[in-house]
This record gives structure tokens, C-alpha cells and sequence, in this order.
């Protein structure tokens, strides 16, 4: 269903390419384009890695994980001991790269869809309904709502952002970039909770327990601040988008392989009937599913009734990935055939290797980035910088000590990619700290999933940085880590600012977060001193 490029544009707000932001994007976009291949770059990384290992290895620190007596101890690498465990490991390093699966099985469905011509089938009906001037707000809702569904933002919801993009006759790599935006630089703001909320507030509750025993977090203590953040990131979003990146990006020429880029002809009567068909069954299919979950005996429910929870595991959660794949595979299959554009089963079989094959660049990019982080974890680097910064924020003023944790969390969003890895490391340390400073778990959670967000989308620690990469290599070959982060630079550096600034007034104004949240913590309330504090 491939038709020659949208000849038709859209004309977008400009700002002239003389401007200090422009000529300091491109120059980030320069610098970043002159490193090696990011493949070479995580090899260089790991060797790195390696030497500060080896060199801090021989230094005692002070600083403890929490719950345990021992300081921390550099993990030498290059030990005869620890090469003989990465050489051991690395074959279960790779392929226990968590996006790996994730990314893989999604776009088998999706391949399917796609080579059908479904997706170009609906977004060409969307588009046809959504005003040009409301598609990048449009595509940043659909963002922010991906959160709900895992890691399901990164492998859709993205590369669809360059498809109507470039359908619309609009740069691709600005849709690529406002998707990225809404799906990670927003990861914490939802209209609706998502398994996030209970992980991250089930930690935060261990965490309390350090200082008052009695003491309970809400799983949606930040519910409302989030759900007020979603149109926060999507206004602030739409401008930077459309005044800010789209500008910059003008002038860079597309040059990929256009006749794999989907683009879109405009539906048949035939096209039309297979999609309402194919949107009937994926109904049917969702209604089924309702069904299967509602009963509280549901085997989708976790042992404590939960649909959402991750500890312990609700079998619906593990199930997304999986879920992805069959709305996609089905309704593309039944498409297909209704409309005509498969033939028989080797069609979808086509498909499906199609969606590989775009893969085979990211293959490599996984390989090199999962050693990198697999050694950046076993040396314990990250922990120990991390922890160094929590300590800094002991001395803080409250208001002071909440900027301070957002700064932290995003220092350390560079470093370690799992929002739940970083809750749990740093959750012991600042939860106590901060309410025996007078301030709520509750506010420091908030605090932590503003710097949690917005800076992973600069960082290729960010487990879906090289995929984000690769989409965007789809319509402009030469794309590197320097193009990827000079377009998410602004989002970064605005979403921070705005989204701190915006906690703070919701502070100020004394909005609840959340369900049973407060702000402050009475430290009067406390009848003993905690144990670590005799």
C-alpha cells in the first residue's frame, strides 16, 4: 500500500537558523555525530569501565548500601576471576537484555500489521481527522498514555510518531522526537495509574519503615500530580516541538531507503470494510480479556487480587508484551486478507521477517550496550555515585533538599537506566533523610519521578536510546547520537525546569499529590528514636 511521498506540508512556526538555540543544537548535534559508531562507543565504555574498576579497587569508601554493614567495595573487572565470569556471562548478558524481548516480540505483531497496511490504514483515517495544527498534540497524548502499558510507548507508539509525521508531510524525525518526549522525557506523568505507581510506592513504604514503623504510603499518593503533569508535558510538548526542534530540523535532507518507509495511500471501500472487521475482533478480543479479568479468582490476578501489582507479579503485567503482539498479529491478519493484501500465510511470515531484518542494526547496538551496563553494574560504580550524591543533600534547607533530589535522580537517570532500581537504591537513603528534615515520603517520591524522566532521554544508558536510533536511521541514514540528543536537549532542559517548578507551586498552593498525601512529616510524632539513630 506504498504511494509516493506526501508532496504536501505544513507550515510550522520558524526561528531563524542564526538564533543562539539553533546554532547550539547543531553544535551538540556535531560533537555528538564525531563520536564513533554508538556500537564502538559502548565497546569504549566498557573498557572504561574496566580501568576505573581496576584503579578504584584499591580505595576504601565509606559508603554502605542500605541494610547492610560493609561499605561499598569497587569490583576489580579485570581479576582473572571477573574476566572468567563476563566471558561465562556474556552470552546470558545479551540475551537477557530486558528491552531485547520486549522490543522483538512487539514488532513481530507489529510487522504484521504493518506489512498488512493496517497501521498505514488507520493513521491515514486519523489523520484525516485531526487538524494539522493538533498532531503534535494528539500524538503526545497517545504518549503519555502508552505509560499505562509498560514499555509499550517505546516500541509503538515512537516510530508511529515519524510515520504520521512524515505522512503529514512534516519531518519524521520531529514526530520520532515528540513521541520520544511523551513516552520517556514524561515517563511519570499518566491520566491513568499504571503498575509504576504500587512498585514505586511499595518501596518507598519499605523505605518508611526505616523511621516510623506505623507509617503507610498510598500506592496513588502521587496519582493527581501525575495526572496534572500529563497536561503539563503535552502543552509544553506541543511548543517545543513545533517552535523549537521542528525549525532545527528542516533543513536535514531524508535521505533512507524511502521504499521501506510506510507511507500512506489513501483507504479503498475495501480497505475500509477490512478495517471495521479487524476492529470488531480486536473489541471482541478486549472484551474477552475484560472478562477473564474481572473475577477476583481471575488467573490474571496476582495471589493479592491485583491486576497492576509487581510484587508479587500479577500475571497480566507479564502478559503486555504478549498482549501487544496478539493485537497487533490478529487484526493485521484479518486486515490483510479482507483487503487483499496477503495472498496466503507467506505473507505474514514476510511480515514478520520485515520487521527483523530493520532490527539487525539494533542487534548489534544491544550486544555492546547490555556488556556496558552489565559492567557498570558488577563494578558497582553507579551505586557509589549515587549514593556520594544522596549524602550531599543531607545539609539542604527542605524546599532546597526536594530540588536537590530531583537533581539527583536525574544525574543518576544518566547512569542507571530501571526507575525501580534507582527508587531502591536511593529510596533508603532519602526517604529517612528527608522526613527527619520534616518532609513526606510521599513529596519525595514526586520529587524522584520528575528526575527519574526527563533526563533519560539524552543518555544512551537509557536501555531504548539505540532504538530510538535506529528508527530515526530509517529516514535519515547518517543519524547518530549527537542528532538523537540535540533534538531531545530542549525537551530535557524544559520539562526539568518546568516540571520542578510545578511541584513547587503544587506545593505552595498545598494541592494533595495523591491519595492520603501530605507534605509534611511531624517528626514530634515519632515516640522513640529509630534504631540507627540511637
Amino acid at each position: 500500500m506504498s504511494v509516493d511521498p506526501p508532496k504536501t506540508s505544513v507550515t510550522t512556526p520558524s526561528i531563524s537558523s542564526k538564533s543562539s538555540l539553533v546554532k547550539l543544537l547543531d553544535g551538540v548535534e556535531r560533537w555528538g555525530n564525531k563520536l564513533p559508531d554508538p556500537a564502538i562507543l559502548f565497546l569504549v565504555g566498557i573498557l572504561v569501565v574496566w580501568g576505573l574498576s581496576w584503579w578504584l579497587s584499591g580505595y576504601s569508601f565509606d559508603e554502605k548500601l542500605p541494610g547492610k554493614d560493609q561499605p561499598i567495595q569497587i569490583t576489580n573487572l579485570l581479576q582473572p576471576k571477573q574476566i572468567a565470569t563476563f566471558l561465562a556471562g556474556m552470552v546470558k548478558e545479551f540475551a537477557g537484555f530486558h528491552p531485547l524481548g520486549v522490543v522483538l516480540v512487539s514488532l513481530l505483531g507489529v510487522g504484521i500489521a504493518e506489512h498488512a497496511g493496517l497501521i498505514n490504514c488507520v493513521l491515514k483515517m486519523l489523520l484525516g481527522i485531526t487538524p494539522q495544527k493538533m498532531l503534535t498534540p494528539m500524538l503526545l497524548f497517545v504518549a503519555v498514555l502508552s505509560h499505562t502499558a509498560a514499555d509499550a510507548g517505546f516500541v509503538l507508539v515512537i516510530p508511529i510518531g515519524g510515520v504520521m509525521f512524515y505522512a503529514a508531510g512534516r519531518h519524521p524525525l520531529v514526530g520520532i522526537a515528540a513521541a520520544f518526549a511523551g513516552v520517556a522525557g514524561g515517563f511519570s506523568a499518566n491520566f491513568i495509574p499504571s503498575g509504576i505507581d504500587p512498585l514505586l510506592a511499595g518501596i518507598t513504604q519499605e523505605s518508611v519503615k526505616l523511621i516510623d514503623p506505623d507509617r503507610t504510603v498510598n500506592p496513588l499518593c502521587n496519582w493527581f500530580f501525575t495526572a496534572s503533569s500529563s497536561v503539563l508535558i503535552i502543552l509544553l510538548g506541543w511548543f517545543i516541538t513545533d517552535y523549537i526542534v521542528e525549525p532545527k530540523m528542516k533543513s536535514t535532507r531524508i535521505d533512507g531507503d524511502t521504499d521501506k518507509i510506510p507511507v500512506m495511500a489513501e483507504p479503498t471501500k475495501r480497505d475500509r470494510f477490512a478495517l471495521l472487521i479487524a476492529g470488531l475482533v480486536t473489541i471482541l478480543g478486549i472484551a474477552l480479556l475484560v472478562a477473564w479479568a474481572i473475577p477476583k479468582d481471575s488467573t490474571l490476578r496476582a495471589p493479592n487480587g491485583s491486576l497492576t501489582s509487581s510484587n508479587p507479579a500479577a500475571p497480566l503485567m507479564d502478559s503486555i508484551v504478549a498482549l501487544i503482539f496478539f493485537i497487533f498479529a490478529v487484526p493485521g491478519i484479518i486486515f490483510g486478507f479482507i483487503s487483499g493484501t496477503f495472498k496466503s500465510h507467506r505473507d505474514v511470515i514476510q511480515g514478520m521477517t520485515r520487521s527483523m531484518e530493520a532490527m539487525s542494526y539494533y542487534l548489534v547496538l544491544v550486544f555492546f550496550a547490555a556488556l556496558f551496563i552489565g559492567a557498570f553494574r558488577e563494578s558497582k560504580l553507579g551505586i557509589l555515585l549515587a549514593i556520594k550524591g544522596a549524602a550531599c543533600l543531607e545539609t539542604l534547607p527542605g524546599p532546597v533538599a526536594i530540588v536537590g533530589v530531583i537533581l539527583l535522580s536525574s544525574v543518576a537517570d544518566l547512569l542507571i537506566g530501571s526507575a525501580s532500581a534507582k527508587w531502591a537504591l536511593l529510596a533508603p537513603i532519602l526517604i529517612p533523610m528527608l522526613m527527619l528534615l520534616g518532609i513526606s515520603p510521599e513529596y519525595t517520591q514526586a520529587a524522584y519521578r520528575i528526575g527519574d524522566s526527563t533526563t533519560s532521554i539524552v543518555t544512551p544508558m537509557m536501555p531504548y536510546f539505540p532504538l530510538v536510533v535506529v528508527f530515526c536511521q530509517r529516514y535519515v541514514k547518517g543519524t547518530g547520537i549527537g542528532t538523537v540528543t540535540s533534538m531531545m536537549l530542549p525537551y530535557c532542559v524544559i520539562f526539568l525546569v518546568s516540571w520542578t517548578s510545578f511541584l513547587l507551586l503544587y506545593w505552595a498552593l498545598g494541592i494533595p499529590l495523591g491519595i492520603d498525601s501530605t507534605y509534611t512529616y511531624d517528626v514530634a510524632e515519632l515516640q522513640a528514636a529509630p534504631p540507627a539513630l540511637k
